[in-house]
């Protein structure tokens, strides 16, 4: 049986902190993003797995997949598939990075912040552009 608490230790105990204790900094946030990217990337890739099963499935299911991909809202899914591509791998470069105990100092933690923010975006339109260019 449990015994009560009389001396008050419980009482001076100190609490975990919570998420409303943490200031959010660009680093927490891209922490957070290369998890959602990560997500995002599985859920794309399945996508793509069904795009390619219409493609193997004939014509016709090819034709309602296509239709789908060359619309607008493919053409979002795609976008934001190419950015979670761009922004997981320059995170797990970031992660490489810190695994070699490179950039570990506050001005190294946000420089890669920023950069995988960045860098991601860059890297999103530049693909665009030149995909754009192309055709």
């Amino acid at each position: 049986m449990a015994q009560a608490d009389t001396d008050g230790v419980t009482d001076k105990r100190p609490l975990s902190p919570h998420l409303t204790v943490y200031k959010p900094m660009l680093t927490m946030m891209m922490s957070i993003a290369h998890r959602v990217s990560g997500v995002a990337l599985y859920l794309g890739a399945f996508l793509l797995a069904l795009y390619l099963l219409g493609l193997a499935f004939g014509p016709a299911a090819f034709g309602a997949v296509s239709w789908i991909a060359n619309g607008f809202i493919g053409h979002v899914i795609v976008l934001g598939f190419s950015w979670a591509l761009f922004h997981h791998l320059l995170g797990g470069v970031r992660h490489a990075l810190w695994d070699r105990g490179l950039y570990m100092d506050p001005k190294g933690r946000e420089l890669l912040a920023q950069a995988t923010l960045g860098g991601g975006i860059v890297l999103t339109l530049l693909t665009w552009i030149l995909s754009t260019l192309a055709n």
